[in-house]
């Protein structure tokens, strides 16, 4: 993702939410020996995670539910999970 991506995500996010918020976390991940964990691992340890295979099994959606403090939590753990190869946010 852009800086302008996360700097859009942050005002949307500000301009619609009250805090704390229940924030749901989505993020498809390639299939590939180590990448699901990466991605799963920079999820708040407070949330509830879930993971979909598609039919082929080349990719894992992994979806996070967690109340976040502020904005900043969410960008964080968004940049992290992001900066694992091949990952694209829903």
């Amino acid at each position: 993702m852009s800086s302008n991506h996360y700097e859009k995500l942050r005002e949307q996010l500000l301009a619609t939410s009250k805090w704390p918020l229940e924030y749901m976390f989505k993020f498809i991940v390639p299939n590939i020996e180590g990448r699901v964990e990466a991605v799963a691992e920079q999820m708040p340890s407070h949330g509830k995670i879930s993971y979909k295979h598609t039919a082929s099994l080349k990719f894992v959606s992994i979806t996070c539910v967690a109340v976040m403090e502020t904005v900043d939590q969410i960008l964080d753990v968004t940049k992290k999970a992001t900066a694992v190869e091949g990952v694209i946010v829903l």
